[in-house]
């Protein structure tokens, strides 16, 4: 089974194992060079169901008690199926603050919708943490038809991009 496990690439989308890519990160082995590596880190996190590390990686100034119950509930309605990164502004290793815009594919009670947000995050004593986000607002969340052009922007349908 592990050998299976080494061949399926990370939840966060890159073509690396999860026990190579995020995982150790998640299993607090090792920290998170940039803000892009936290933000794909934090989505494999809702995918594995890890409140823990959603909440460490966290601001502190934006936790709040329920945080864990609230994390702990939105798992049991929500499984999270795809992250795209669209861009990533500054965090890198030797920045202060970055910010990455993201698209996230995830069902909830059997209907599947997309998060499209611009994340920020800061870099504190050596650790990156995630302080908030801003979503674009999209009047429509609904994922296109197969043969609609992909909400991306890639100009190609959604059954040969996102689908």
């Amino acid at each position: 089974m592990s050998i299976l496990k080494n061949l399926v690439a990370c939840f966060c989308g890159r073509e690396v194992s999860f026990e190579l890519c995020c995982g150790p990160l998640l299993a607090g082995q090792t920290i998170a060079q940039t803000a892009e590596q936290l933000m794909r880190s934090r989505f494999s996190a809702f995918c594995t169901g890890n409140a823990d590390y959603l909440i460490t990686s966290h601001h502190s100034s934006k936790r709040s008690a329920n945080d864990k119950q609230e994390l702990e509930d939105s798992f049991k309605q929500s499984k999270w199926l795809q992250l795209t990164i669209i861009e990533s502004n500054m965090g890198l290793a030797s920045d202060s603050h970055g910010e990455v815009e993201f698209v996230a594919i995830y069902r909830q009670n059997e209907e599947v919708s997309r998060l499209h947000e611009r994340s920020q995050f800061v870099k504190e004593n050596g650790l990156w943490f995630y302080v908030d986000g801003v979503l674009n607002a999209l009047p429509d969340t609904r994922l296109p038809k197969r043969n609609e052009s992909c909400w991306c922007g890639s100009g190609r349908k959604f059954k040969r991009c996102h689908g």
